[in-house]
């Protein structure tokens, strides 16, 4: 260092000393901004644990409420008839709340009523509108309406739920009344899966036959009239009531199965038992739930 740069230290000493005090300013606003950001954080943590606890509060109370629903809908499945003609049913619905429902009960000493609707979509808004049209049939609330008349029963649910008033939701329905005195099955279906009347001839083979009329859905068209048609029943009979759920599943990737080897299974010996025709279709759709509601209905004559 040479003697002519010594008078120039105490400025290049002042220079370091402001930028020191400039270092220190800007570490004291950094720090202020941490503190500020560290307490907005918990702030923000506090916020979020109490809205975290209310989604959970709100949660167990919706699942409470989904499961009370559920619970009302199994409640009012009927109970399985013991007397002939004899009952038995599967119904697994592919969400907690789905779009079937079915029913049956005795209009008087010598008809019985056997029903299985089917409300389009799943959710809350179909299992409404079943449980309410389920109701309706049990209770025989549709006015002015003979309930041991099939094509009756159905022109009044269509006039009764029209689909611009339900949500723009619709529903097929088969409905079948049951005689007594002279054996004979009374039906009228609305857009619904066929039924299938099986009876067993006396070389072990069996004759199915498909019962349906033409017919749209409920709701849909006001003011269709509807048919219906009577046919014999045998002792021994039996009559599959299903919804589509019960067979439409893919047997392979893109390949649906044919309504008809639906057919061909249950005219098999043993193949009408509900729980067997079951297990069958979840043979080919495995460990998943089902696409569709899964609803049969069985009456051994």
């Amino acid at each position: 260092m040479t003697v002519s740069t010594i008078p120039e230290l105490p400025a290049d000493i002042a220079a370091a000393h402001a930028e020191i005090l400039r270092l220190r300013a800007d570490l004291d606003d950094l720090q202020m901004l941490y503190d500020g950001t560290i307490e907005h954080g918990e702030a923000v943590e506090d916020q979020l644990a109490e809205s975290n606890i209310l989604l959970q509060v709100i949660q167990n109370r919706l699942n409470e409420e989904l499961a009370e629903a559920v619970n009302y809908i199994m409640g009012i499945l009927p109970i399985r008839r013991v007397d002939t003609p004899v009952t038995d049913w599967h119904f697994v619905p592919s969400t907690e709340l789905g779009g079937d429902s079915f029913g049956f009960h005795e209009l008087d000493d010598d008809h019985i009523a056997f029903y299985l609707l089917d409300v389009c979509g799943h959710g809350v808004g179909a299992a409404l509108l079943s449980v309410t049209v389920i109701n309706v049939l049990r209770s025989s609330a549709l006015v002015s309406t003979d309930f041991r008349d099939p094509a009756a029963v159905l022109g009044a649910l269509n006039d009764t739920f029209p689909m611009e008033k339900q949500s723009d939701m619709y529903f097929t329905i088969w409905y079948g009344v049951y005689r007594k005195s002279t054996q004979t099955l009374n039906y009228s279906s609305g857009g619904h899966p066929p039924s299938l009347l099986i009876r067993r001839r006396s070389d072990g083979t069996a004759e199915v036959q498909q019962l349906s009329t033409p017919g749209v859905a409920m709701g849909v068209i006001p003011g269709v009239r509807y048919q219906s048609v009577v046919t014999p029943v045998e002792p021994g009979d039996r009559l599959l009531v299903l919804s589509d759920g019960t067979y439409e599943v893919e047997t392979t990737p893109g390949q649906p199965l044919e309504f008809a080897d639906f057919v061909a299974f249950a005219a098999a010996p043993g193949g009408d038992e509900p729980q067997r025709i079951f297990d069958w279709i979840k043979s080919y759709s495995g460990p998943a739930a089902l696409p569709d509601d899964f609803t049969l209905l069985r009456v051994v004559f």
